[in-house]
């Protein structure tokens, strides 16, 4: 009895789980109108007095002597004032919060013990265990306010987050996190419902990630109201959306801007097995993540599957992100997808990604195309849906001795491939290269001609995904 077919993988739609424990609490302080005390006059010191100036604390300076810096912004500023001596217990009276930068443990320990003595939180600068709380790197969208911690432990690590943070966010957004500031008491004045409140707010945020650089105004606020009396109205349907992301070759900092808001804002990601962990860590925490992938020749989930699960929940007023690798419009089947979601009325975006033939050329560092060697880039497929090489590409083309062929897809079909070439009239010694896993940890490259380039990879035991890289311009690196 022939043995039972494995039957096609169903996408799990079973959500994620809870939060893990976290290190610290992350809080948000309001200090508009109340007393800070600062004990030092370096430089450390006089970043903390700004800080606090900055969040609208009234700022008691205690040192011998003050820096430059600290100087400087205690003559700009009525919020800071500068008292030339060691402060005292007397000094913590009404205080809200305190700062120390002490050159000793033991300076550390008896500032800390003061404050503790009154009851106000304390940090000392660059010493957790002497601080009841840390300050994390900031990224200011006023009244936006992103803060990160590493618990103390990596401040530059922390840093570094905040710059890359910075780049994904718009400078426009500080006017929307005030608009939505100013709205709230005209929404909760409406009495909607918590479910009608949330959709206001949903469509607030998407507005404000496809609008960013554009001030928002009270017309706004009226076509959300409109569209969410719409939504709700007796009868009507929910209004949901699809996203195709290109989530690039594999490394997560090859996504686009673009691509990280609509991760950011998605309620559920449909991703591909060739999607790393670090993309998906992109997603917004509360969205939904479920497995899609399409693996050749084996169970699966199969194309209409995956329509139809786009479909259904966009029906159901999701907004769905089908996380694709590489660029969508790449060998991806965007179109039966597209094709399917307009035939069933599903508003439907693309968001492009860095294609993997881009990402091996710069893992590389070879040009696809040079001016005496290479004027023309052919990307092709070389299988079938049944795995075999295809009879209708145009072969006299991709033997062309001018151009940079890219083969996606052609591990299984490599040796055909390149016994179809040099039957088509390419040299044997044609430079090329196979790229394992393009942009991935553990990349690798396989060098040779392609003539030897078969035999090598089964040599090397290469493994999917693959491209391979095919031309004279290829001939510009010494392995």
């Amino acid at each position: 009895m022939p043995p039972t077919p494995a039957s096609p993988r169903q996408p799990n739609r079973t959500p994620a789980p809870g939060m893990a424990e976290i290190a610290t609490l992350p809080v948000f302080l309001r200090l508009r109108g109340k007393r800070a005390l600062v004990s030092g006059g370096a430089d450390p010191a006089a970043w903390k007095a700004e800080l606090l100036a900055a969040a609208g604390a009234s700022v008691d300076v205690y040192a011998l002597q003050f820096s430059d810096k600290m100087r400087e912004l205690a003559s700009g500023s009525q919020a800071i004032a500068l008292h030339e001596r060691v402060c005292g217990d007397a000094d913590f009276a009404g205080v809200a919060i305190a700062i120390g930068c002490a050159e000793s443990q033991g300076a550390a320990q008896a500032f800390h013990a003061a404050a503790k003595r009154a009851g106000v939180p304390a940090n000392v600068i660059d010493r957790p265990a002497q601080s009841d709380f840390q300050f994390g790197a900031i990224v200011e969208r006023s009244p936006l306010v992103i803060g990160i911690s590493t618990d103390g432990g990596a401040p530059v690590f922390g840093q570094m987050l905040r710059a890359r943070i910075e780049t994904l966010l718009p400078q426009g957004f500080r006017r929307w996190a005030a608009a939505a500031k100013a709205w709230r008491p005209t929404v909760a004045a409406l009495k909607l419902d918590h479910g009608d409140r949330r959709r206001v707010w949903e469509r607030f945020a998407q507005m404000a990630f496809d609008r960013p650089d554009r001030a928002p105004d009270a017309s706004d606020l009226d076509r959300i109201l409109a569209a969410v009396r719409m939504q709700t109205a007796p009868g009507a349907s929910a209004a949901g959306s699809v996203a195709l992301v290109g989530a690039g070759p594999g490394d997560p900092e090859l996504l686009t801007l673009k691509a990280v808001r609509a991760l950011q804002s998605a309620d559920v990601v449909l991703y591909d097995d060739l999607i790393l962990p670090g993309a998906l860590d992109l997603a917004r925490r509360e969205a939904t993540r479920l497995s899609v992938g399409k693996r050749g020749f084996k169970p699966s989930c199969t194309q209409e599957d995956i329509t139809s699960l786009m479909i259904e929940l966009a029906r159901e007023g999701k907004r769905v992100v089908r996380l694709k690798g590489g660029d969508p419009m790449v060998f991806g089947r965007a179109g039966e997808e597209i094709s399917g979601l307009r035939a069933a009325g599903v508003p439907v975006e693309v968001v492009p990604g860095v294609t993997a033939a881009s990402a091996a050329a710069a893992s590389l560092q070879l040009s696809l195309t040079e001016r005496a060697l290479s004027r023309r880039v052919q990307f092709i497929t070389a299988h079938t849906r049944e795995g075999k090489l295809p009879d209708d590409v145009d072969w006299r083309a991709l033997a062309d001795k001018g151009a940079t062929s890219v083969v996606y897809m052609g591990l299984k079909t490599l040796p055909d491939l390149s016994a179809r070439l040099i039957a088509e009239g390419l040299t044997p010694h044609t430079p090329a290269i196979l790229v394992e896993r393009a942009s991935w940890p553990g990349e690798r490259h396989i060098y040779g001609t392609i003539q030897s380039l078969p035999e090598l990879a089964i040599d090397a035991q290469a493994k999917s995904p693959c491209l391979v890289l095919i031309g004279a311009a290829m001939g510009r690196i010494d392995p």
